[in-house]
Formats: structure tokens, C-alpha cells, sequence
């Protein structure tokens, strides 16, 4: 299967059947993930060095303000879409063959894992895999060791604590923590407009 038949068929949210060509597309790409993800966590590169390893693992341009301390770990990398000055601190984990997407100035902590994939809960099909994407916008700090898990949208300036596991949409301009993650305030509206004028002020944050 095709790169870009892969990807129509993952984000369709079809099953993926276990031993199917989709399977096997998808074990390809891990090996693929496996090599790059070891070559930029195995010695220093530049920040430089760092986006051009991205570009490769994610098959697409990655802005030059994106930056990340390794390591960084990811099964596949082809559905991974990043926003403009997306920070990654050490040890992110991202399964992004259900589709990720990161918008601009998103900061993600220690550890954090982005899960887009579930097995079948039959255990007479348990091997099978169930996709389906996730969503952050934009100014997201996601807490170290949270897990975002599939299906889930978070909306632009949201806060997800420290250990957190989200398995449900999360509003704009709140903080949500826990497990599983509940709703704890709102972003206070003088922090809100702060980051909007920042926003707007920095050419680098289209």
C-alpha cells in the first residue's frame, strides 16, 4: 500500500485488520520511524539538524521554530502535523497513525504521550486496531507524563496538567487535570488576552 493510500485509509477511522496490507504498511512505516527516531536520539545535532531529522520522519516541512529535547519516540511520524514554535520536551511519545495535529506555539512537557490507536476490545479481535486523530490547537501546554488519548480535540490556550490522561474534548482557555481528566477553571482573561497580542506581534506565529 501506498503512503498516501495509507494515510486516506487512517484517517477514514476504518478498522485496521490484523495481517492486513494496511498492517503491514503500518509495520513498514515503524521501521522506517524506528531508524530516523534512533539517529536523532542517538547523539547531539544542532536545533538545525533537529527539524531536517523531523522533515524526514514526518515526511513534510517543519517550521524552523520548531525545537525539541531528545529523545522523542514515534511508531510511525508520517501522520504528524506541527505548528510554527511547537516546543517538545524530553521523552515526548507520539503514535500518530490515527492523524496528529499541533498548532502554532503548543509546548508539550516531559513524557507526554499522544495515542491515536486502540485494540479491539473483542478479545477474538484484539490484534485489530481502531484510529482516530487528535487535535491540539494553538498556545497548548500539555503537563509532563499526560496522555492524550485518541479521538481528542483540545482547543487553543487549554492547560492539561501534570499526569493527566484525557479521553475527552477539552474546551478553549481551561485547565483540565487528573484521571480521567476533568474540567478544574478557566484561564483567567488578562492572561487570555496577553497571549493573543503576543500572538499577533510575532511574525513567526501565522
Amino acid at each position: 500500500m501506498e503512503l498516501e493510500a495509507f494515510l486516506r485509509y487512517m484517517d477514514s477511522g476504518t478498522e485496521v485488520v490484523a495481517c492486513s496490507e494496511a498492517h503491514q504498511c503500518m509495520s513498514a512505516l515503524s521501521q522506517q520511524a524506528i531508524r530516523l527516531t534512533m539517529e536523532l536520539n542517538g547523539h547531539y545535532h544542532t536545533p538545525d539538524e533537529i527539524v531536517s531529522l523531523m522533515e524526514q520522519i514526518t515526511g513534510r516541512p517543519v517550521d524552523r521554530s520548531f525545537s525539541l529535547f531528545p529523545p522523542f519516540y514515534t511508531d510511525c511520524g508520517k501522520n504528524l502535523k506541527i505548528g510554527k514554535n511547537v516546543f517538545f520536551n524530553s521523552g515526548v511519545k507520539i503514535q500518530d497513525q490515527g492523524g496528529v495535529t499541533i498548532g502554532d506555539g503548543t509546548l508539550l512537557g516531559h513524557n507526554v504521550v499522544l495515542a491515536t490507536l486502540d485494540h479491539n476490545l473483542d478479545p477474538s479481535r484484539r490484534g485489530n486496531l481502531i484510529p482516530a486523530p487528535i487535535h491540539i490547537g494553538r498556545r497548548v501546554w500539555v503537563g509532563a507524563n499526560a496522555t492524550i488519548c485518541k479521538g481528542v480535540t483540545i482547543g487553543d490556550g487549554a492547560v492539561i496538567a501534570a499526569g493527566a490522561v484525557v479521553t475527552t474534548d477539552v474546551p478553549e482557555n481551561t485547565v483540565y487535570g487528573g484521571v480521567p481528566a476533568r474540567f478544574i477553571k478557566k484561564v483567567q482573561e488578562e492572561f487570555r488576552d496577553d497571549a493573543d497580542r503576543s500572538i499577533d506581534a510575532d511574525p513567526g506565529m501565522g
